[in-house]
């Protein structure tokens, strides 16, 4: 029999409603996604006049849309759906599945040319240089592809900065939206890329749209690429703020430009690579989070640099880049909580703590774990466990755990302890942990343990993706 505190989170974290989340839309709104659609989904208009033929091809694009994204399918024209369509984003069109363009395009030989025919006012000759070298080279390390530059004649790739029509049929649309574009292998425009001189690029500040990103991307589709749904993939259509300096290819990315040219036969197979990251999968059973902690009413689970935000307006839990909820924040992290009292929520790496008043950082911050009181032995936690009754946090650290007073901002005598004689059936390591209406929850690798947290009392061990609705 299901706990009933249980079933009341799960009511939270996987959703009490199913309804699309309303919004209040103008005629500007509708004229905007209709153009979205007709962009980037081939919305076309019905060959008879009757409206609801209309209605019915939009909400089968708009299905599209939002399963290619991994929005909510509901083939409405909701908050969230809108939201995404106003993100800056490349504007080459998405397609059904992560796939080249057509059949066999891609090019014929593995060493090409580029040229730079211009320069954004934005950067520095020398940055704007250095940044498309260094773009191509993310799809060189992974292939056989060899790029060489060439300042005069006609290249395989022709890299340009240009505003509105700029002389390819395709005009940009000033600032925002759509920030580039590129052709897959042809001859002519072939391989092209474009990109919009009304956007501000940047060579590393986030104060704009870091070019490397944005010309990484676009290089994809020089090769002859399409856009991926996989979220953590560099071809996924939307912008995603990244770190230039530790940026990799994601496995879908590798897969899908290895499915076109092979891989790099250049890599010493005693000296490789680490793995290209993978996106995480909230029904994979064999998944062990980073760490979970509730935020005014969400719950948010961390996995690598990932998160999954989980509110009861929608039925699955949404996955998004920790970058865009939480950019002061490194990813990977060890362990996070929320003191609801104080509304801060407190996020733990190594042996750093940063604390954050919803998703801004609070001044003085990271500190060090020992001003919460840890000692200086402690080289990270793998678990947080915040009891709002008690204003009482439970730190884990392997099999001990510490008791912080968060009134007193102090840690509790008599501490550490170990979390088997506390927590019947622990025996594991606490990899997370969250509390709900005086019940406790303690993960230990893929699985997940739930506790009356007063009473200690076991009631039953669960997979780690039991709160997702696999």
């Amino acid at each position: 029999m299901k706990n009933p505190t249980l079933c009341v989170l799960l009511s939270l974290v996987i959703a009490a409603h199913s309804s699309p989340i309303s919004t209040a839309l103008n005629k500007q709104d509708e004229d905007m996604a209709e153009r979205y659609l007709k962009r980037f989904y081939d919305l076309q208009e019905p060959e008879d006049p009757v409206p609801w033929h209309k209605t019915n091809l939009q909400e089968l694009k708009l299905r599209e849309m939002q399963q290619f994204l991994g929005l909510r399918v509901t083939g409405k024209l909701n908050s969230e759906t809108l939201e995404a369509m106003k993100k800056p984003r490349c504007g080459v069109p998405d397609v059904a599945e992560y796939s080249i363009f057509g059949e066999g395009l891609k090019w014929n030989s593995n060493k090409l040319t580029y040229r730079i025919e211009n320069y954004t006012p934005d950067m520095t000759v020398a940055e704007v240089d250095d940044t498309i070298e260094r773009a191509l080279q993310v799809w060189a390390k992974v292939t056989p592809l060899r790029f060489t530059r060439i300042h005069s004649g006609i290249a395989d790739i022709m890299v340009s900065f240009g505003k509105r029509d700029h002389g390819d049929f395709y005009p940009f649309d000033g600032p925002g939206n759509t920030l580039a574009h590129a052709f897959a292998p042809s001859a002519g425009t072939g391989g092209d890329a474009h990109f919009d001189d009304d956007e501000t690029f940047t060579y590393r500040s986030s104060r704009g749209y870091i070019l490397f990103l944005v010309a990484a991307h676009e290089f994809g589709h020089s090769l002859g690429l399409g856009h991926s749904q996989d979220l953590g993939a560099l071809m996924y259509p939307m912008y995603i703020d990244r770190d230039p300096d530790n940026f990799v290819l994601s496995a879908d990315d590798v897969t899908g430009i290895q499915s076109l040219y092979g891989p790099n036969i250049d890599v010493n197979p005693e000296d490789p690579d680490p793995k290209p990251p993978t996106t995480p999968n909230a029904c994979d059973p064999k998944m062990v989070l980073d760490a979970v902690t509730t935020l005014r009413g969400e719950m948010i689970f961390f996995k690598d640099r990932f998160i999954w935000r989980s509110y009861p307006l929608r039925p699955n839990p949404q996955l998004t880049l920790m970058s865009n909820y939480f950019p002061d924040v490194p990813e990977n992290i060890d362990a996070a909580y929320e003191n609801p009292q104080s509304q801060t929520v407190f996020i733990f790496k190594g042996q750093k703590v940063w604390s954050l008043n919803g998703q801004v950082l609070e001044k003085g911050y990271p500190k060090s774990i020992t001003s919460m009181g840890l000692p200086n032995s402690v080289k990270y936690i793998t678990a947080a466990l915040h009891d709002p009754v008690t204003s009482k946090t439970l730190f884990f650290v392997d099999k001990h755990y510490y008791s912080y007073d968060e009134i007193q901002k102090k840690m509790d005598e008599g501490y550490p302890k170990l979390v088997a004689a506390s927590f019947r059936r622990m025996t594991g390591k606490v990899t997370a942990a969250f509390m709900f209406k005086g019940y406790a929850y303690l993960y230990s690798g893929p699985k997940m343990y739930e506790y009356h947290y007063r009473t200690r009392k076991f009631y039953r061990k669960l997979t780690t993706n039991y709160v997702f609705s696999c």
